[in-house]
């Protein structure tokens, strides 16, 4: 008998397939890295299940790869030892809000537009907000941030607890429901930004907020990068409480316009929101926009009605596919990293430099509230010179940051894409972390070529 028929044995015929169309679906991720198929693909609909798959393939020394959404940048969930794909596709439900304590149990398939709907209802929003619709498992998994991460924090400031099932199958939880404790090593933040290297979420408990009285967003154009960025140190350091501020480059400005035909104008760009009570919000907005005027600041516009505001946000989230449908036959890649903010500035005008240096269509962006920043590159996997001069470039921008006490990403995590890197920005750390990863994994079967190779 084959181990694959085994698995039908545990969780039935109808969630344990090897159709062709579904393994390669399960093949990639949103990344350029090359796809691989897994032998089997799983889809488990309780803790207790993946539990009996976990000590099954560990016993026959299978791989196992969670998978949730696939919208993953560094090739995550790509199952390079084949083996089995698990995907949570089918634990996707918000298990109980909480309002008076700001908290809500889900499963780890539940995306994250998905618990958002759910928890309107109650006056809730869930802050961590990465672009794609991903799910909250995948989202914990890579420790994932975005355009609001400046004010509410990323995914591990925002995970209280965790269900993890382990290699060997036990289940364990890692935290509690307080706001805070010292009973213990930290599971939670350990797990968190594991990448499924050390257990798969089968339920997380999450902090959310109240959704604000009164939401105003502002889009501001300057005469260079470093005029943007200097506004965004002198808005924060003046202790403006912004809920999102992006940079947007000319370039990218010029391809958004391309694609939506719209006329922005071409030159760098700041996207601010601010949260809070009307009263408030109108004195932060014209602060905000006198910083701005100081730094030259060449057109200001802000909104608070929702359409607006959404039209005036049109041309960031707009972004990656107004690259992507502009560049036919052609791969995304998107580079990911984070430096202290006193260095953001000079960092960005490196960027731009660089970019120009290796003849490559580039552009910039990012949640520089928080000193992460992207180039967007669109290359052809079939020019060998090409990807070449695009992973020099990535390189470049990943050496920079380590020199200046930066990481390697600060939002799309280590995959198989920065595993290069953990030695040069971890040290002997990174003994300790593999270490763990030995306690918890013995027989390698968790994701493996993931973050340690």
């Amino acid at each position: 008998m084959s181990y694959i028929e085994e698995l039908v044995g545990l969780l039935g015929s109808e969630r344990v397939t090897t159709n062709p169309t579904v393994l390669e679906h399960h093949s990639h991720d949103e990344s350029y890295h090359t796809p691989h198929l897994p032998e089997v693909v799983v889809f488990p609909q309780t803790a207790e299940e993946v539990s009996k798959i976990m000590k099954f393939a560990n016993e026959k020394r299978i791989a196992v790869t969670p998978f949730g959404m696939g919208s993953s940048l560094e090739g995550h969930v790509i199952p390079y030892k084949g083996g089995i794909s698990m995907d949570f596709s089918l634990m996707n439900q918000v298990l109980e809000v909480r309002p008076q304590d700001f908290l809500v149990r889900v499963q780890p398939g539940v995306t994250r537009m998905q618990l958002n709907k759910e928890l309107k209802k109650h006056g809730l929003f869930f802050s961590v907000d990465p672009g794609a619709d991903a799910t909250v498992g995948g989202m914990a998994a890579t420790n994932a941030s975005g355009t609001t991460s400046v004010r509410y924090g990323v995914m591990r400031d925002n995970v209280r607890d965790l269900e993890v099932v382990l290699a060997d199958g036990r289940i364990i939880r890692t935290g509690s429901m307080t706001a805070k404790s010292s009973s213990g090593y930290h599971l939670t933040g350990l797990f968190v930004g594991s990448e499924g290297t050390l257990g798969a979420f089968t339920e997380l408990t999450l902090r959310v907020y109240g959704i604000p009285e009164a939401t105003m967003a502002a889009r501001a154009s300057f005469p260079t990068v470093q005029d943007a960025v200097n506004t965004v140190v002198d808005i924060l350091s003046a202790g403006i409480p912004v809920a999102r501020i992006e940079l947007v480059d000319e370039r990218s400005i010029r391809q958004v316009n391309l694609f939506k035909e719209t006329d922005y104008p071409e030159s760098p760009t700041l996207f601010i929101e601010f949260h809070g009570s009307e009263q408030s919000l109108q004195h932060d907005i014209e602060f905000a926009q006198g910083i701005a005027g100081e730094h030259g600041c060449t057109q200001f516009l802000f909104e608070t009605d929702s359409k607006a505001r959404a039209q005036l946000w049109d041309a960031r989230h707009n972004m990656a596919y107004a690259f992507v449908h502009k560049s036919p036959g052609k791969k995304m890649m998107v580079t990911d990293v984070c430096v202290p903010f006193s260095e953001l500035a000079d960092a960005i005008v490196d960027a731009r430099e660089a970019i120009d240096r290796s003849g490559l269509d580039g552009a910039i962006l990012g949640h520089v509230g928080d000193g992460n920043y992207h180039v967007i590159l669109m290359i052809d996997l079939n020019d060998k010179d090409e990807v070449a001069r695009a992973d020099k470039l990535n390189a470049h921008l990943v050496e920079y940051a380590l020199q200046r006490g930066g990481t390697c990403t600060g939002e799309h995590g280590v995959g198989i894409g920065k595993m290069k890197y953990q030695r040069k920005e971890h040290g002997a750390a990174l003994d300790v972390m593999q270490s763990f990863k030995q306690v918890l994994d013995p027989n390698g079967i968790l994701n493996p070529g993931k973050i340690f190779g």
